[in-house]
């Protein structure tokens, strides 16, 4: 079935019960719930049910009795409690852009409803953000404009402010009188730093609250520390899996809200942007949460059954191809997890190959970009590595390439340019491709903290997921050897793990994947 958001059609039956409530018509499921309900509740909660069954679909009645759980929240400052009745809550949308199954936007709601107040989104948009470009803006923005129309369904204003969120934030808490301001988590630096700025203009009687919308269990609750390696990470993830993923709440059409602004000028949204324009757009990811479901569902229809075994052969396309709108928070991991979790009797090693990259490599990245400050950094890995690398730093390096010859796919080896070339025109590198990338930028630069710097910066700029800790932990497992093990030292390396053009040929083959750089190249 596709996954799209529950909508009932069945046919109606009328029933009068209690005998003070006029005729109504309901489904046959809402019946079968009602006589359910008539088993084990008083009269006063069939009397509620039957008031929400007027003008709730039964499917939403069922997905919105699943609760937010409070491991979610990190508060921030001031207190829920403490919100006064009728302030309007700000929810300050940033890693996580769309609209259902967003538990920071769900929690944000529940609030408002609680309270009987005005609800609002809003998104600051920054000119420039680390190396990305056009080719991420344009994804992100035309994500956004999708976020503002499902938001209009629901008749909840969305807000698109110019500039940071500590020069934007004050003035629009105080034009709409917010009593709490609820913002997304990130482990990143640059977007722990616009909450901590924020946290310190605010006023002191704002409640303000983080969510971990992005990880299916929160960063907080998985690990009070940075973990080695997935090993470590693995149980803690898996013993509160069943309790996370879980299916959402839906978000419902917000009644308090009286006037809804006029429409956002994406035009001027673009103008405003100051990136590199050069690095176009691509043509086979389309941006937002409905695209993102489509690719989800293509994905468990067609390549879910060969996931475990085709996966890390570039040739084939075995992917979920789902990082982009993962990265963007165009689509839940959880939900993700949630619908391949339900293929486990027909695609059993499949689904734990699954849930295995998208869940617990994913928050392992999550869990270290959080725990250590130095995440894109050589000091940030083990002292064995730090120390390994050190001692071959003046290693003689057989080839050596600039920054330019690197982005531009001009090294000696074909295998590496076609990577190169797949990710530059594509926007996305085949998972397998991006560990022999990086490896090769280490053996072929003149020191690891130039290696390193030339990985994040071509990974930032072309990929669409860049910027993203799975992207950060990548080239320091690749270069550093995070969440590795040592193994047999050699020149450049060190301890660290090899990887050579031989054992690619034995894996995959190669001439099939390079003939298809001229592919790429027309992209």
């Amino acid at each position: 079935m596709p996954i799209t958001t529950p909508n009932i059609d069945e046919r109606l039956y009328i029933i009068q019960y209690p005998s003070h409530l006029s005729p109504m018509h309901i489904t046959f499921t809402q019946m079968h719930l009602l006589l359910t309900l008539s088993y084990s509740c008083n009269e006063f909660y069939i009397i509620q049910f039957l008031y929400l069954c007027y003008s709730t679909p039964t499917s939403l009645i069922m997905s919105n009795a699943i609760k937010f759980s409070k491991l979610r929240i990190r508060p921030l400052s001031g207190s829920e409690e403490l919100v006064e009745k009728g302030r309007s809550v700000v929810y300050w949308m940033s890693r996580e852009q769309r609209v259902q199954d967003n538990w920071a936007l769900i929690y944000s709601q529940e609030l408002a409803i609680k309270k009987s107040a005005p609800f609002h989104v809003c998104f600051c948009l920054v000119p420039k953000f680390l190396d990305a470009t056009i080719r991420q803006y344009d994804f992100m923005l035309n994500g956004l404009k999708e976020v503002e129309k499902d938001l209009c369904k629901l008749n909840i204003p969305f807000h698109l402010l110019l500039g940071k969120a500590e020069d934007c934030l004050p003035s629009f808490v105080e034009k709409y009188d917010a009593g709490a301001v609820i913002c997304d988590f990130s482990s990143l630096r640059v977007p722990r730093s616009w909450v901590k700025n924020v946290m310190s203009v605010l006023p002191d009687e704002v409640y303000y609250a983080q969510i971990d919308a992005h990880n299916i269990v929160p960063c907080w609750v998985t690990s009070d520390k940075q973990e080695y390696a997935a090993r470590t990470i693995r149980r803690k993830i898996h013993q509160h899996l069943d309790k996370f993923c879980t299916d959402f709440p839906v978000v419902l059409s917000h009644k308090f809200n009286k006037d809804m602004p006029a429409m956002i000028d994406w035009d001027s949204a673009f103008e405003s942007l100051q990136v590199d324009m050069d690095v176009k757009p691509v043509d086979w990811a389309t941006p937002g949460a409905n695209a993102g479901r489509k690719m989800l569902q293509e994905f468990i229809e067609k390549r879910l059954k060969g996931y475990n075994s085709d996966r890390n052969d570039p040739n084939k396309n075995g992917l979920s191809n789902l990082s982009p709108w993962f990265h963007f928070g165009q689509l839940s991991t959880q939900r993700a997890a949630f619908e391949v979790q339900k293929h486990s009797k027909k695609h059993s090693e499949s689904v734990k190959a699954f849930i295995e990259e998208s869940v617990v490599r994913r928050e392992l990245s999550d869990n270290f970009c959080f725990f250590n400050e130095n995440y894109d950094s050589v000091s940030g890995a083990a002292n064995w590595a730090k120390l390994s690398l050190d001692i071959h730093k003046k290693d003689k390096r057989e080839f050596l390439y600039s920054y330019e010859k690197f982005e531009q796919g001009k090294t000696h080896d074909r295998l590496w340019n076609a990577a190169q070339l797949q990710m530059v025109h594509t926007g996305k590198m085949h998972g397998f491709m991006r560990m022999y990338w990086a490896k090769k930028i280490l053996e072929w630069s003149e020191s690891p903290e130039k290696a390193l710097e030339i990985a994040i910066k071509l990974n930032d700029k072309y990929e669409l997921d860049g910027r993203d800790p799975n992207g950060y932990v990548g080239c320091m497992w690749s270069i550093c050897g995070i969440h590795d093990q040592g193994w047999r030292e050699r020149e450049v390396f060190g301890k660290i793990r090899f990887m050579n053009y031989k054992g690619c040929q034995r894996k995959f083959d190669v001439d099939r994947y390079v003939r298809k750089s001229r592919e790429w190249m027309h992209f």
